[in-house]
């Protein structure tokens, strides 16, 4: 039998609060999702200004980036780049922001970003991501 690694309680917390230390450092109003490795919402923290749609579309992005295992922004430049039949495919969140969670090379979940500029959205989602060692 094989076993794999989980994002536990604690590591959700310390890319939410990672991610809101970079957000709040660059007074971005955010939403910041993470997900786990089946796109599963395990944590959601909306800052304070960030708009309430921002909610939706971080945990999209997020949910994305978990089930496609590659950041989001691979999607958007596919899409960018002239293959709109992707817009068909049975994900939503298809925006950069979106950042994989990997360890020992197995994806354990995601982080999704909302509420600022597309490179914006992946810097938070990378400082966020870069909590778990």
């Amino acid at each position: 039998m094989q076993t794999k690694a989980i994002l536990a309680q604690a590591d959700v917390i310390n890319v939410l609060d990672a991610a809101q230390k970079e957000a709040d450092s660059n007074n971005w109003p955010v939403t910041i999702a993470v997900t786990d490795d089946g796109g599963h919402l395990l944590g959601l923290r909306r800052l304070d200004g960030a708009a309430p749609f921002s909610a939706d579309v971080a945990t999209q992005k997020a949910r994305s980036a978990a089930l496609g295992r590659k950041e989001t922004q691979v999607f958007e430049e596919m899409i960018n780049g002239g293959r709109t039949a992707f817009l068909s495919a049975p994900l939503q969140g298809l925006l950069s922001g979106g950042v994989p969670i990997t360890v020992d090379g197995h994806v354990v979940g995601a982080v999704g970003i909302s509420g600022v500029k597309p490179d914006q959205d992946v810097q938070v989602a990378k400082a966020g991501v870069s909590a778990i060692g």
